[in-house]
């Protein structure tokens, strides 16, 4: 288990590597780790990710209550919140704005893995949250049916959010979300998206 030290130079590395893949830009998108009971690590609000300090990062409780700083936590600390009271199992969440899955949120269309063999099992379908307003309990509302049968989710018009035992695992799991929304708008472009056949699928699962 990484010590409170090692979290935060993770979360500032995942937090650089999203702007230099242009996932964000600005001060777009959050990252959050779990520490235990309703207490968790999030990134400041209006912080560009690239550009973030580990001094930055704040510990807050679930309603989020910051320790020793006077900072304000990313306004999706309740996205986050309801993920891991959903998820007890889940360790960190990150929430981008990679282009290419962002415009299928856009264009109000999930995302079926069977299109590529790797996100088949991996992923199965990256569901789509309805229109919501970011930063309320409404986008709570929006995704709390979908956060139980789900490792990520499209939000409507605004980005992914991804999930995992820890933050590189979540941080992984947003890079193969939008690898799968590329090559899907690819493969509509080619000619049309034709999805893994049922019985290729079932050996996938077998494997």
């Amino acid at each position: 288990m990484m010590g409170p030290a090692t979290v935060r130079r993770e979360m500032v590395r995942i937090g650089s590597l999203l702007y230099e893949r242009r996932y964000v830009v600005a001060a777009e998108g959050n990252l959050s780790v779990r520490l235990g009971g309703d207490r968790f690590l999030v990134t400041p609000s209006g912080a560009c990710k690239g550009w973030m300090e580990i001094g930055e990062l704040l510990e807050i409780d679930g309603e989020a209550r910051t320790l020793a700083t006077d900072r304000r936590a990313s306004s999706e600390w309740r996205l986050h919140r309801e993920i891991y009271r959903a998820r007890p199992e889940v360790g960190a969440v990150c929430h981008a704005h990679p282009p290419y899955a962002t415009a299928c949120a856009a264009a109000g269309r999930h995302l079926d893995a069977r299109v590529l063999t790797e996100t088949a099992t991996m992923l199965g379908t990256v569901p789509l949250a309805r229109p919501a307003v970011p930063g309320t309990d409404d986008v709570v509302d929006s995704v709390r049916d979908l956060v139980p049968g789900a490792p990520a989710l499209l939000l409507a018009n605004h980005g992914v959010v991804a999930w995992g035992k820890d933050l590189r695992e979540a941080y992984f799991r947003l890079e193969t979300v939008e690898r799968l929304a590329e090559v899907t708008i690819l493969a509509g472009l080619a000619g049309g998206v034709q999805p893994l056949p049922t019985d290729l699928l079932r050996r996938l699962g077998d494997l």
